[in-house]
């Protein structure tokens, strides 16, 4: 009987054909454990990890990883893009209009893309993006204090 491998970060950029490099293992380890982080957050994460890197070999190395799907970018309208680790299950996104903060939120309903496009187009629709606006608890908590 053998023991079950569980693979390593490295072995998943491998298994996507990418060059294993420290700086790609600490961006998508900072990117997994973050919360959709924007990019400085995301290379301040780095450079814990592994010292000086560059915000531009930090923006290659995010583009390498979510053109092989091991991360996640979403681009809230008037907002800089953020990453995030989940991928492959087409959830959606609740982004406060106050803070900015951005929480998961699961599939409405149905199997991805969740949503059934009334026209398509002649488009083979493979994902839907929702992103709902609002107010998180703490803001919503402080306006209604204030009021």
């Amino acid at each position: 009987m053998t023991a079950s491998h569980t693979p390593t970060t490295a072995d998943e950029l491998r298994g996507v054909g990418l060059r294993v490099t420290a700086a790609r293992v600490a961006l998508l380890e900072t990117v997994r454990h973050g919360d959709h982080l924007g990019v400085e957050a995301i290379a301040a994460g780095v450079r814990d990890r592994v010292g000086h890197v560059s915000v531009q070999a930090v923006y290659e190395g995010l583009h390498a990883l979510t053109g092989a799907g091991l991360i996640r970018r979403i681009e809230p309208a008037g907002s800089p893009a953020r990453f995030e680790g989940r991928v492959g299950d087409n959830h959606h996104h609740v982004i406060c209009r106050t803070c900015g903060v951005v929480a998961d939120v699961d599939c409405a309903m149905g199997e991805a893309p969740c949503l059934t496009a009334s026209d398509d187009r002649g488009f083979s629709i493979d994902e839907a993006e929702v992103i709902y606006w609002g107010l998180c608890p703490a803001c919503s908590t402080t306006t209604s204090s204030s009021s």
